[in-house]
């Protein structure tokens, strides 16, 4: 039996609050096909998407900056402390699933290229600068994913795993918008093949789906599949969608998580009919047969959840099990 990717609800990882054990019971309860391990960055450094990722990178030594994280020559106290609260996140798992669980569950890490715009050389400037930093962070980085993989196949050896690669400032890379460390600048853009190269040598190191995900605008899509993403997720709240590379990737056989619910309450919460509305408008310009849309898409919070209330949470996340059941069941509208 594969992991669930389609016709699923799932979250993008960040929730609110300080309480994982609270935060993981929440989300096995609230999203059965495909829960998550959440991120709480409201704890501190170390627990946010870039600092769980870089204090586990394998080989390389990270410290804690006032502005981030930078590289360094060995594994200083705050990377030690980051590391030591993602082992206490996923021994998380084990009261929630335990040893006999067999369903999906999916985890995430960093992309490499938002790693490599997001931390600082020793210097200063970040490593997206220095394409020598840039392959020992993409080397490190496939490494420290195989390593994810086992980590929590080791707590719950039957459940059927997918791994999110998270890539918000990959768009930035791509159109030069990264700034130098004076700020005067920016930094230079990496050549297409590099940044295929690179994503996909991540995606290669495990053996299980890779997502990829990228809640900014403009995500390129036929580049994450060309690295060899099973699954793309956008936000499509933003609006700005491109067709034509969602209608390859779900033309080559890939799967679309798209980001449907606000990840901060809209104060009157809307209803699953208008949530799934976009998914059937834009499944329908795409011009696809409505009954293939529960085997290629699934529903997302259009980005991470941490800023929002754990009412709003509660409410998006039981939205997103409605639309993804009114999706599967009825393809052609919501009773």
């Amino acid at each position: 039996m594969g992991a669930t990717l389609a016709g699923v609800a799932t979250g993008i990882g960040s929730l609110p609050g300080t309480d994982i054990d609270a935060a993981m019971a929440a989300t096995f309860d609230a999203l059965p096909d495909l829960p998550h391990i959440p991120e709480l960055p409201g704890r501190g450094p170390g627990a946010d998407i870039i600092g769980r990722t870089a204090a586990r990178l394998a080989g390389l030594g990270i410290d804690r900056t006032p502005s981030g994280w930078r590289l360094v020559d060995r594994p200083g106290l705050d990377q030690r402390a980051a590391q030591q609260l993602l082992e206490a996140d996923l021994d998380a798992l084990l009261p929630v699933a335990g040893p006999g669980y067999d369903g999906s569950l999916k985890l995430q890490l960093a992309g490499p290229w938002t790693l490599a715009a997001s931390v600082d050389l020793p210097r200063g400037g970040a490593a997206l600068g220095d394409s020598g930093a840039v392959r020992d962070l993409v080397a490190s980085l496939a490494e420290t994913a195989r390593e994810h993989v086992a980590d929590v196949r080791r707590r719950v050896p039957g459940a059927q795993l997918v791994l999110q690669l998270d890539e918000p400032s990959l768009p930035a890379v791509l159109a030069g918008r990264v700034r130098t460390q004076s700020g005067l600048g920016t930094l230079r853009v990496p050549e297409e093949t590099d940044v295929v190269a690179a994503l996909g040598q991540v995606v290669d190191s495990v053996d299980v789906p890779v997502a990829v995900h990228c809640c900014a605008a403009q995500p390129p899509l036929r580049l994450f599949r060309s690295a060899g993403a099973a699954v793309v997720g956008i936000d499509l709240t933003l609006g700005d969608v491109d067709r034509d590379g969602l209608g390859e990737v779900i033309d080559g056989g890939g799967v679309v998580w798209l980001g449907v619910v606000p990840s901060l309450g809209p104060g009157i919460p809307p209803i699953a009919r208008d949530v799934a509305a976009p998914v059937r408008r834009l499944w329908h310009e795409l011009g696809f047969d409505a009954e293939q849309l529960p085997a290629a898409v699934g529903v997302t919070p259009a980005c991470g959840l941490a800023g929002a209330s754990p009412g709003w949470v509660a409410t998006a996340y039981r939205l997103l099990g409605q639309v993804a059941r009114a999706l599967s069941e009825a393809p052609e509208g919501v009773s």
